[in-house]
């Protein structure tokens, strides 16, 4: 409810006119924003309206102070986010008595509001700017200005958490398909072991090779069941991988947010937030708690990134199994088709073709797996350079030689250390700094441990593509080109196979040269254990060796 009467001290001392109150009066209707918040942009000084509010409601004034922090019995017994829209929040309540900021204590009906919400006979008022009172709330709420609620560094822990859960059962399904994949290697032992037997006795009948024979058989079944009851769980998980899906960090200018949290939470991404690449671009002028806000966002995006590369791995594991899948099949296939071609046709004839239709079948299936992993290598490496392209928060705060170029005008960025700062504080922000870092770091590795998953699908494809060739080349030779449509058979299958070769190799070489670059896999590693009550020369190492448990 503005009147001229509030702001009359101001005319009166004649740091305005009537009739610039008058027009800066009609400016705030019609745009909406708030007269007290308006003079202050205009030039008022920001005291002057202090004591205009004192003088007019006769009741103390209160500014905002990063130090300044409501109670826990208010942040979660109170509706906040309501309080801060009708801009009010109460400081204490009981039964008798509330102490409450308000910025329009003579409005009626923010009077009314107050009483039924806090259940209070008297309110004691205390009036701040609408600025303020706003800033008090997001301060409590643990806010920059402007963020919403998810954006507090607990929500952002809560994502962090459920992100966390998603890693781990993504490293779950890739153990699954590891196993699955063993089962497989069982399962091609086994048709070996049985078609060495099968062959044997197609050959020699009954004789002083049938106990071998039957050893042979019987093995070979048993372990290709047992094959087969460590593949089946990896076929189910497979089936029950979730898509892989990124909402793109935006450094801090967004909020990732987590909707339906279960067991398959959603996660989301707000739309930006005004102001706040400007707010981040002045990092040096930032305090150290909305310093810490922006770090905790910044390692909550680091951690999606982490999540969404162990997916990419989880799918390209699928494909290796699939592929694993699909050289069984090529086994029954090749013992099938020479079985076929080396015998006459008889009543065993029936069990080759059987062989040859599990065979194809296997394969297929195997394929089905292998498009979406390389889908997902794809997108995976497509990822890391645009990740690379990106800002990071050495760019915002480290090293002091580091240029602000996405802002264009040339300033250098300095350390974020103030005098004022007193080492508590500071020591908190370097901690917060530090678990970024250290983030960013794991980041670096989970890109290195997807780019190494893809080499190792590439190698996949070139064991899968050598097992197809090897079949056709092998075929081919023994029987010769007698026939046109087996010696097409023959070649197909040989083309198919250099194909996955090509393939394998165009994956797996300029994974190994980027696996190079990095020197996590070789040597010993240092991590320095901060202290931040003592110089940074003082700190102790942890070493990490690679030839150690």
């Amino acid at each position: 409810m503005e009147t001229a009467g509030k702001f009359e001290r101001l005319t009166r001392r004649g740091i305005l006119s009537a009739g610039e109150l008058g027009a800066y009066m009609r400016e705030s209707a019609a745009s909406g924003s708030h007269l007290e918040d308006l003079l202050i942009r205009k030039g008022v000084p920001k005291h002057e309206i202090i004591f205009c509010l004192s003088e007019y409601y006769n009741c103390p004034v209160i500014e905002y102070e990063e130090g300044f922090l409501l109670s826990r019995n208010i942040t979660s017994r109170i509706d906040l986010e309501r309080t801060k829209e009708r801009l009010w929040v109460p400081l204490s309540f009981s039964r008798e008595k509330a102490e409450v900021i308000a910025c329009y204590p003579d409005d009626p009906s923010v009077t009314e509001e107050i009483k039924q919400t806090l259940g209070a006979e008297h309110i004691e008022f205390m009036v701040a700017l609408p600025s303020d009172l706003v800033r008090i709330v997001e301060n409590s709420l643990d806010l920059n200005p402007g963020f919403p609620p998810s954006a507090g560094r607990t929500p952002l822990a809560k994502v962090r958490t459920f992100l966390a859960d998603r890693r781990s059962l993504f490293a779950c399904h890739r153990t699954s398909l590891a196993k699955g994949r063993t089962g497989l290697a069982f399962l091609r032992t086994g048709i070996s072991f049985m078609a060495v037997a099968l062959v044997l006795f197609r050959l020699f009948g009954f004789g002083y090779l049938t106990i071998l024979e039957a050893v042979l058989l019987i093995s070979g079944f048993v372990m290709a069941l047992d094959g087969i009851a460590w593949y089946i769980p990896a076929r189910r998980t497979a089936g029950h991988i979730s898509p892989c899906s990124s909402t793109e960090s935006t450094c801090g200018t967004t909020v990732l947010e987590v909707l339906d949290p279960g067991d398959n939470p959603v996660f989301r991404r707000t739309d930006p937030i005004p102001g706040a690449g400007e707010l981040r671009s002045d990092w040096i002028d930032l305090s150290p708690v909305m310093r810490r806000r922006y770090l905790a966002s910044d390692r909550t995006d680091l951690a999606e990134e982490r999540t969404v590369l162990a997916c990419y791995r989880t799918f390209m594991a699928r494909a290796r199994t699939g592929l694993a899948f699909t050289r069984t099949g090529v086994s029954f296939i090749g013992l099938g088709t020479a079985l076929m071609r080396q015998f006459h046709a008889g009543p065993w004839t029936i069990f080759d073709i059987a062989l040859i239709f599990i065979g194809t079948a296997m394969a297929f299936e195997g394929l089905h797996w292998y498009v979406p992993g390389r889908r997902a290598g794809v997108k995976g490496i497509e990822s890391i350079r645009r990740i690379e392209d990106k800002l990071c928060i050495w760019d915002f705060c480290l090293p002091p030689s580091v240029k602000r170029h996405h802002q264009g005008d040339g300033k250098t960025v300095f350390p974020p250390v103030r005098p004022s700062h007193s080492p508590g504080i500071w020591a908190t922000t370097g901690l917060a700094l530090e678990r970024t870092v250290l983030a960013e770091r794991r980041n670096v590795m989970a890109r290195l441990r997807t780019i190494m998953a893809r080499s190792r699908t590439g190698m996949a494809f070139i064991r899968t593509g050598m097992s197809i060739a090897s079949v056709g080349m092998a075929l081919l030779v023994y029987f010769g080109p007698g026939s046109i449509l087996w010696s097409f058979f023959d070649i197909t299958l040989l083309l198919t196979g250099l194909f996955f070769i090509a393939d394998g190799i165009r994956w797996h070489s300029p994974s190994e040269t980027i696996r190079k670059q990095f020197p996590y896999c070789y040597g010993e590693m240092e991590i320095s254990i901060p202290d931040y009550g003592v110089p940074t020369r003082t700190w102790s190492k942890a070493v990490f060796s690679h030839d150690g448990d």
